[in-house]
């Protein structure tokens, strides 16, 4: 019963960092997919109103669950499962979650968070002669992010699909 139980609870929680990282990475990928092009379209003055209001509207509780939640529950959903920590897929999950860490929170920070600062110093009347710049290394530095949340996202994709099949050949081998 205990072992049902805790195996429920590593499932789930690996569950829903795959989820979380699922929806970050279709976040970061409907930007550029769909406003990257938009406002590539646009003037100066128009862009630099336009990102600062998508800049400050996406500070909200729900989205910064979802942008700190993949690595945490990925660590919880570790923990959960510490007796597993030699088996390839624990490692797997483990490397989803640092790399979601290093290229999603740590990339924003550095590059992303600062020019969204430097965006929202603009008088949209008075742009700086970088600004067409500065919009391209905001867009790069998020498509960066669209391919590190998509490679973890798969990562805790085959880190379950590895477990599950482990599990499956456990149980015939009769163990």
């Amino acid at each position: 019963m205990f072992r049902s139980r805790s195996l429920s609870l590593q499932l789930t929680l690996h569950v829903l960092a795959i989820v979380w990282l699922g929806v970050m990475a279709g976040f970061f990928w409907a930007y550029s997919a769909n406003v990257a092009l938009a406002t590539a379209q646009m003037d100066g003055s128009l862009y630099a109103q336009v990102q600062s209001l998508l800049n400050r509207h996406v500070r909200h509780p729900v989205f910064f669950t979802f942008f700190f939640g993949p690595p945490l529950i990925g660590a919880l959903a570790l923990l959960a499962a510490w007796p597993h920590w030699r088996d390839g897929w624990w490692r797997i999950l483990a490397a989803a979650g640092v790399l979601y860490g290093l290229g999603v929170i740590v990339l924003t920070a550095q590059v992303n968070l600062p020019l969204n600062a430097y965006t929202e110093s603009w008088s949209p009347q008075a742009l700086p002669a970088d600004w067409a710049q500065t919009r391209e290394a905001w867009n790069r530095a998020n498509l960066w992010r669209v391919v590190v949340s998509l490679a973890a996202f798969c990562m805790g994709c085959a880190a379950l699909a590895w477990r599950v099949v482990a599990a499956r050949c456990d149980l015939s081998s009769g163990e």
